[in-house]
């Protein structure tokens, strides 16, 4: 199934409430939570707080993607926050399996995450463990940038992965995730997109969410061809 997990980074904060209802009416199924810290990424963003406010205004679930230096340090707020998914760095975790398993302990679903010039390899022993994998297909940091082709083949071997070793995590993408764009990663292989510019920074967020996710399910959709 292909879900929309719509950032928020990109929403205007002084409305946000109606920016959430918005994009769930428009078929959005995870609120992504981008938390960066000012020193993985040159950028500061949310903490636990952001989780704690959002909790009570959906049902949908919490996707807190820590972009942090210490994560195991914040692993606990976030989870007594309300989060109900949250994913890691490779890049960041010296103990990356117990990082994992430290997000499991706390009722949450684990998740990992590989930058554009992380190579997939280094996740295939954790990958039995994790909800989902979610390969960055722009260096992390800032919303709104342009997506990187490369992230494409990554999409793809992970996909390879999960079928050769009979896993079942999902395969998130962040980056660049526009109209123009969903295909191809649909096709490589991606099942949560995260899309916040495409969501938020034009016209009606519920309208926006609505076609975005046509063009994605559209990939995968049966063909209506006449018989010869």
């Amino acid at each position: 199934m292909i879900e929309l997990a719509f950032s928020i980074l990109a929403s205007d904060f002084a409305h946000l409430a109606d920016e959430v209802a918005a994009a769930e009416r428009g078929g959005g199924t995870i609120v992504h939570v981008d938390v960066m810290d000012g020193h993985f990424v040159p950028n500061i963003t949310f903490g636990p707080p952001m989780v704690q406010a959002l909790r009570p205004i959906t049902k949908l679930p919490l996707d807190c993607h820590l972009m942090i230096d210490n994560p195991d340090a914040f692993i606990p707020e976030f989870a007594a926050a309300g989060a109900n998914m949250i994913s890691v760095h490779q890049e960041v975790c010296r103990h990356l399996h117990r990082t994992l398993q430290l997000i499991a302990d706390h009722g949450v679903q684990p998740a990992v995450v590989i930058n554009p010039a992380t190579p997939v390899e280094t996740l295939i022993e954790v990958l039995p463990m994790v909800h989902h994998v979610l390969v960055m297909s722009v260096n992390p940091g800032f919303g709104g940038q342009k997506f990187l082709p490369l992230a494409l083949d990554k999409i793809a071997y992970l996909a390879e992965l999960r079928e050769a070793l009979d896993l079942n995590f999902r395969i998130e993408v962040d980056g660049g995730i526009a109209n123009d764009t969903v295909a191809d990663v649909v096709e490589a292989g991606a099942d949560m997109l995260v899309a916040g510019s495409a969501i938020f920074h034009s016209g009606s967020a519920e309208q926006n969410a609505r076609k975005f996710l046509e063009l994605a399910r559209a990939v995968n959709a049966p063909s209506v061809a006449g018989k010869d």
